[in-house]
């Protein structure tokens, strides 16, 4: 997922731009304008973007804004130019190739935010929140448990969504404890961005990977170990200094509302679909999570038919008051609807997204990506080095445009070396509260208390999980380096 505020994220992104491989549009015909007026225009425009997007908590500018109405520009002299040389064709078929790359990518989030806002209305998170709050852990015990979970449902999930639900946690047993409480959202960022990483939906970027066919579905989970190191590592330097006292539950019972967990059953079965579409048909993996979607969609019409008849039946079966009252509130509330959900999708995201991924197109068919990309990674020995740089820059520029870059010229690279790429871009951001969507979302939500200074203090023991992980992918994945 997306952050908001990147220090320095102008002069790193034109670095990731000019260190990163060209698009496979720009193959077989596409002028080098690196040198001419447009190519130093379109570099002017995406670095103008990108400012106003590192803003957007000052100016309260949405992300989205500059970076579509830069894509526009920057095709447009593209354009223009190609027009006046006659060459139209070259540009329209670059243009759609950009476009076709982040439809099937955008669809296949829709679905999958579609799914996880459904699980959300359905009371599931709330009702894991509540039974973990209420259990009488102690403070460590909620600092591994809310850990280890962000680290397992982030791979299904999505980081951004699951350090929200357990930051909600945090704040609730951790009180006026505000050390427990930064230390507690630090592991979180850092075991939601880990357990991203092994998962082709655990992140943007590894969804990138997946759908660009670099790396096999199973094979993602190669990296399990890597990840799990690159979590544990700070987890458990963290741990000696958090208290051992009993966190304090408020009592609050959330019951899930009916058909929460087939929703979750539904998901696993469009993942599948997903899956085993892309393995055994050849698919797109997009055609079966529109397929899920529309398995949703059937259910959600279940849920409306249902919907007064179910409650009706409880409230006649109910002797308590309240318990009478409440069913009455939620049989007269509105029935599932499932374009609801759609349109609570991160919008703002999305189209961030098809910014990114056309920008850094337009400026790969200019040229400017095969610059140094010969630097990068034609030496083999530089290789890793470079990998790992790519997890550095995502610390401080978003990693979504790195990772796109690096995608486009399809390096030569064994398996080992693009799990290595997908970890390091995944996990690097950890090292800073701005390194990553989570990172950004916990320090609003714990305003004042999670904060760029808090996670900075921790940033040794985070890079020292960063470089234990990549050794230990180097050594558990050694037979994947060699083919």
């Amino acid at each position: 997922m997306l952050q908001n505020y990147k220090p320095l994220g102008v002069l790193l992104t034109l670095i990731a731009v000019f260190f990163s491989p060209t698009l496979l549009a720009s193959n077989g015909g596409a002028m080098d304008l690196t040198s001419h007026g447009i190519g130093y225009a379109a570099l002017l425009v995406f670095g103008i973007a990108y400012c106003l997007v590192m803003l957007e908590d000052v100016i309260h500018l949405r992300k989205s804004k500059p970076v579509l109405v830069a894509a526009g520009i920057i095709w447009a002299m593209i354009g223009f130019y190609y027009t006046q040389n006659g060459m139209s064709h070259e540009a329209e078929v670059a243009f759609r190739h950009n476009l076709l790359e982040y439809a099937e990518l955008f669809f296949f989030l829709l679905v999958a935010m579609t799914y996880i806002n459904a699980m959300e209305e359905r009371q599931l998170f709330d009702s894991l929140r509540a039974w973990m709050v209420n259990k009488g852990f102690t403070l460590r015990n909620i600092f591994w448990l809310t850990g280890i979970l962000a680290f397992f449902i982030s791979p299904i999930a999505d980081n951004l969504t699951t350090a929200l639900l357990m930051c909600a946690i945090v704040m609730k047993v951790g009180g006026s404890n505000h050390k427990f409480i930064a230390i507690a959202c630090i592991n979180i960022v850092v075991a939601a961005n880990a357990g991203g990483a092994f998962s082709p939906f655990g992140d943007i970027t590894t969804l990138m990977v997946w759908q660009k066919g670099m790396v096999p579905f199973a094979d993602f989970f190669q990296l399990i170990v890597p990840s799990a190191v690159n979590y544990l590592v700070p987890a458990i330097i963290m741990n000696f200094f958090i208290s051992s006292e009993v966190a304090k539950g408020d009592g609050e019972v959330v019951i899930m509302k009916p058909g929460a967990l087939r929703i979750v059953g539904l998901f696993l079965v469009t993942i599948f679909f997903a899956v085993m579409g892309h393995s055994f048909l050849g698919m797109p993996p997009v055609l079966g999570m529109m397929t899920g979607l529309g398995l949703l969609q059937f259910f959600a019409f279940y849920l409306r038919k249902t919907h007064k008849k179910r409650y009706d039946k409880a409230i006649a079966r109910t002797k308590d008051v309240k318990e009478h009252e409440r069913l009455r509130n939620l049989g007269n509330g509105a029935p599932f609807d499932i374009f609801g959900k759609v349109a609570k999708a991160e919008w703002d995201t999305l189209l961030f997204f098809y910014g990114v991924v056309v920008c850094v197109g337009g400026l790969g068919f200019i040229g400017y990506l095969g610059m140094v990309s010969h630097a990068m990674y034609a030496d083999p020995a530089f290789i890793t080095w470079a990998n790992v740089l790519v997890g550095i820059l995502s610390a401080i520029v978003d990693n979504i445009p790195v990772m796109f870059a690096v995608l486009s010229m399809e390096p030569a690279m064994s398996e080992g070396q693009w799990l290595l790429v997908t970890l390091t871009a995944g996990v690097g951001g950890s090292m800073l509260s701005i390194g990553s969507a989570a990172g950004v979302a916990l320090m609003g939500q714990a305003r004042g208390i999670y904060t760029f200074g808090a996670h900075l203090k921790w940033m040794p023991v985070i890079a020292l999980g960063y470089a234990a992980s990549i050794l230990a992918h180097l050594w558990w994945n050694a037979d994947l380096f060699t083919h």
